[in-house]
């Protein structure tokens, strides 16, 4: 399952988990501080943050700007940097209702925010947002909440970083500068780059774990080219 079916899964699941805890709180529409929690959803893909852009854009900056031009995002589909649409209440409530329907072709396909309440405040936390008034997110009813920041591999401990790749028959051989060796079935190594600021310094690659039973890792570079030079074939 790629990266954006799930992050378009985990949106859908966590709208219908947070409409319930927070349905009997509901203000009039258009409230932003019940918007920040609604949002929340959203985070798996979305910062509100200026230029952090994660699998989607920063939404930082949306409102009364024409669809597909946050800067230094360049993963719109063809078919957004084409519409015609400038983001205020009446494109964004379409678009959370059904982003295809809008925009066909769209490479967004998270079902939809199904309920009208709920897309009202998130617009109206989306425009606070835009002009330096967003309220904060108050935890859900269970405690939880979500948190899109990604980690600054810059300051990865020991255990993280990486110092030498080998690679024999099926199996990667990982060494990081605690001393420890991991063995990897190639399988279930994924390699990435990370060129934002918390990405890892050049030539200082990060491994990560990622897998319900630890069984699968990514090592993260900070650009493309490092990826082959610093895997060495070796079976010592």
């Amino acid at each position: 399952m790629d990266r954006r079916i799930r992050c378009d899964l985990a949106c859908a699941t966590l709208l219908a988990v947070l409409a319930l805890a927070t349905g009997n709180d509901a203000a009039a529409a258009g409230d932003p501080r019940r918007g920040a929690q609604v949002f929340q959803a959203c985070t798996v893909c979305h910062s509100v943050k200026p230029g952090e852009h994660l699998t989607g854009p920063s939404l930082a900056h949306v409102w009364n700007y024409r669809a597909g031009t946050a800067e230094k995002f360049s993963r719109y589909s063809d078919a957004l940097k084409r519409a015609d649409i400038v983001w205020d209440e009446a494109t964004l409530d379409k678009w959370l209702s059904d982003p295809a329907q809008l925009v066909p072709g769209t490479s967004m396909t998270f079902p939809r925010v199904k309920e009208s309440k709920d897309r009202q405040d998130v617009i109206a936390y989306l425009r606070a947002v835009s002009e330096g008034k967003a309220p904060s997110a108050e935890p859900r009813r269970d405690g939880m909440m979500m948190e899109s920041r990604k980690a600054d591999l810059k300051k990865a401990p020991p255990a993280g970083q990486v110092v030498s790749i080998g690679h024999c028959g099926d199996t990667y051989t990982v060494k990081t500068a605690d001393g420890k060796t991991n063995k990897v079935w190639e399988f279930n190594l994924r390699f990435k780059t990370d060129s934002s600021k918390d990405g890892p310094l050049p030539g200082k690659p990060v491994i990560v774990g990622a897998g319900m039973q630890g069984d699968r890792a990514s090592v993260v570079f900070a650009a493309p080219a490092e990826i082959g030079s610093f895997i060495k074939q070796t079976c010592q």
